[in-house]
């Protein structure tokens, strides 16, 4: 996917006064990769989107889904989308929202009920797929939208917040399906405020802000500081500690920091709420 020199331009009231919303922006995403596309509000993530997505055209430039311009509709077949918050048909069961999106996309017959299974037993739906999406909990729609993102099996997915309003559950969840269609090489593009997901996640980051590019890269590449490490090892005895300052003293290094090691807040809840449901088990048996 290629944006180069996009500009979009958007008329503000009668007088036709323009609102700038994207000043000469070029972004590349590789098959395969994983991005993040991060700003504050205002900052032109939405626009971007809906360029990709061939909602709007630039004012200049152009915006390329793997060699096809954005605003034909084979590149438009070629984009699976997942909505920040989506509202979707209540009243139909899940298996009927995703046939739905199959059938806009383009699919029918046997094709068409092979991948809408496939799509459901991919999000791990299978138990739930007749069930009506208003029983749905938040977690569920957040995957259901993925199904019927993924159902005609898109080159390109574009998850807008995709773990918004969720629980860290049901968050840890929708990354594992993330993270897997990076293992099988799909392409991805995510918008999030969440930034330590988006470190987890992405392989490449872009910053936008009032509609400019201001920083991208790699994860590593703008994370990693080169004037410090971090070594991580067992714990020392205090006479063993003064002796590994002295040592490093006499080479002209010293220890910046030193603090316990520590576990991320998300694992351990996640390991505290795995303990008590393996529990609860035990005392089902």
């Amino acid at each position: 996917m290629v944006l180069k020199g996009v500009t979009k331009d958007f008329a503000v009231g009668l007088r036709g006064v323009k609102l700038r919303a994207l000043d000469d922006l070029s972004l590349r995403v590789e098959r395969g990769q994983v991005y993040g596309l991060l700003g504050p509000n205002g900052s032109g993530k939405s626009t971007t989107l809906k360029l990709i997505l061939g909602m709007t055209a630039p004012t200049a430039g152009r915006c390329e889904i793997f060699g096809v311009s954005s605003g034909q509709n084979a590149a438009r077949k070629s984009v699976g989308y997942l909505p920040e918050s989506p509202s979707f048909y209540r009243d139909f069961t899940g298996r009927e929202l995703v046939r739905f999106y199959g059938r806009l996309s383009g699919l029918g017959g046997a094709t068409l009920r092979t991948q809408v299974d496939e799509a459901i037993a991919w999000v791990g739906l299978d138990g739930a797929a007749d069930r009506r999406v208003d029983t749905y909990s938040k977690g569920m729609l957040q995957r259901i939208g993925l199904a019927q993102a993924l159902v005609h099996r898109p080159e390109l997915l574009v998850l807008d917040e995709p773990t918004s309003g969720l629980d860290p559950a049901g968050t840890a969840a929708v990354e594992g399906l993330i993270r897997r269609l990076k293992a099988e090489g799909k392409t991805v593009l995510i918008t999030s405020h969440l930034l330590a997901q988006v470190e987890d996640l992405c392989d490449r980051i872009a910053i936008l802000d009032h509609g400019r590019l201001i920083l991208e890269g790699s994860v590593p590449e703008l994370t990693r500081r080169t004037d410090q490490q971090i070594l991580v090892m067992d714990r020392l005895p205090a006479g063993e500690l003064a002796d590994l300052r002295a040592w490093l003293a006499a080479r002209g290094r010293r220890i910046a920091s030193l603090d316990d090691a520590r576990l991320r807040l998300d694992r351990v809840y996640l390991d505290a709420m795995g303990t008590r449901e393996n529990d609860r088990h035990r005392e089902a048996a």
